[in-house]
């Protein structure tokens, strides 16, 4: 390998200027150089315990990968995450690697991690750039797949299944494949080009993709093992019904959830100029949490026109859910943050359009049941702030609808499917991953839980 480069930081990742990002929807990171990803490469010290593999939820042998970009072998470097990931484009774009594999890495004790995810990224793009398009499709086992929502967890899935020779068919309810990668994450942080390609490459191996079609309406998953001869079925719909607070003035018009403003903004493009998407383009708007499809849909807003955007949430900076990357992304770009503020109602005018917010001021009392101090209001301190838009981004859970179509498939109390370790559910033949087992979570802990159902899948169809 060559000689290492020792310096304590990440070589800096080249982005659009934040007032110039804050009003178009290109991408906002623009990806390492050939000559930044060997430097940057060349920073891992290739350690023998592997810490950052084993804070990897799909296990890429990152330390492989990684000796490969150092020396400019970056097909060789592809080759490496393909064999345990099936979108690494969108993981190196969208992981939280401060909280997985970089912050397992050894050089993270005295400096900066490697950058890890920006590496990954790098030689998907170049892969898809210059790669061979030429999949050779394994050999087919005989034995048909079934595998329901085409996120994170359905694409891994498929993915793996494909790769043993499972004929196996994505049934999707949306009109195009990718499920919260396409409605949920903006196109600023995730060119959807990039998954139409990876979920291209699922294609090349066979993998048939059914959109427009609602399971649990269209057909039931028993139907789909008794009458489309489907040996196991795959559930992996996540987690798109979304929560609000319960307050007054929800109802009124310009209140939206995160996932319906963003399902428009996204995968319907209201951004575009010619676009017949109806979204409020308001100039005062005020989105409700602190995670980071808050700070999607306030990036979002910015770009929509609005003059000022608000992020209220009832905690302080402290314990903002949101990546940090998210976090000062946002603040570049001019997202107000009105921290220890907790709305109480939203106030609409005589034809019920949203005019303010009423919030109330809070501070910081003791810990909760999650660790994070709980807030409390502080007295007197209620006040108004003018907006005539409200985004509320307070956390999803799953559609019910799987749960009250599938006779048998036991659930847990807030709606999420019951499995075990390997996505063994209560049905026969039936397992479950990603989100609609835990509830919203992240992409790669979703392609995760696809990748163990898929060998628990193959170890279930050897055993019938």
């Amino acid at each position: 390998m060559p000689a290492f480069n020792m310096s304590p930081v990440k070589n800096p990742m080249p982005s659009q200027e934040p007032l110039v990002r804050n009003k178009n929807f290109d991408e906002v990171a623009l990806g390492y150089s050939e000559e930044a990803a060997i430097a940057e490469a060349k920073r891992c010290l290739n350690c023998k315990n592997k810490p950052c593999v084993a804070g990897c939820p799909v296990n890429v042998m990152i330390p492989e990968f990684i000796s490969f970009v150092a020396e400019g072998k970056f097909e060789e470097a592809y080759a490496v995450i393909n064999r345990s990931s099936s979108l690494p484009a969108v993981c190196g774009r969208v992981c939280p690697q401060e909280t997985q594999c970089e912050g397992k890495c050894t050089r993270g004790l005295k400096g900066e991690a490697v950058a890890i995810g920006r590496l990954e990224r790098f030689v998907a793009d170049y892969h898809n750039a210059h790669g061979e398009r030429q999949t050779v499709r394994p050999a087919r086992n005989g034995h048909k797949v079934a595998v329901v929502g085409s996120g994170p967890a359905g694409l891994a899935c498929a993915g793996d299944l494909a790769k043993l020779g499972y004929d196996v068919t994505v049934f999707e309810a949306l009109h195009m494949a990718g499920g919260v990668l396409v409605y949920g994450i903006p196109e600023f942080r995730l060119p959807k080009s990039i998954v139409e390609k990876e979920v291209e490459n699922l294609r090349s191996l066979g993998v048939k993709i059914e959109t427009n079609m609602v399971v649990g309406r269209i057909f039931s998953i028993e139907e789909l093992k008794e009458e489309y001869g489907f040996e196991a079925v795959f559930i992996g719909t996540g987690a798109g019904l979304p929560k609000f607070m319960g307050i007054k003035g929800e109802n009124a018009k310009g209140v939206y959830s995160a996932n319906e403003y963003l399902t428009r903004v996204n995968l319907m493009k209201a951004y575009e100029e010619d676009s017949e998407t109806p979204v409020l383009r308001a100039k005062r708007v005020a989105v409700v949490g602190g995670g980071n499809v808050a700070m999607d849909a306030a990036r979002s807003a910015k770009r929509m026109g609005a003059d000022e955007v608000y992020i209220v949430y009832r905690r302080s900076e402290e314990e903002l859910p949101a990546r940090r990357e998210e976090v000062e992304h946002a603040k570049e770009e001019q997202i107000i943050f009105k921290l220890l503020t907790n709305p109480v109602e939203i106030i609409a005018d005589e034809e019920d359009n949203v005019s303010a917010i009423r919030c109330v001021e809070m501070e910081l009392g003791d810990a909760d049941a999650s660790g994070r101090r709980r807030p409390v209001v502080k007295e007197g301190s209620e006040f108004e702030m003018p907006v005539a838009c409200v985004i509320m981004a307070l956390g999803t859970s799953p559609n019910p609808l799987i749960k009250q179509t599938t006779a048998g498939l036991d659930t847990r109390s807030r709606g999420e499917i019951a499995a075990d370790e390997c996505g063994r559910t209560s049905l026969e033949g039936v397992f479950a991953g990603g989100d609609a087992v835990t509830g919203a979570a992240t992409v790669i802990l979703a392609m995760g839980a696809g990748k163990t159902a898929a060998k628990a899948i193959d170890e279930y169809i050897k055993n019938k």
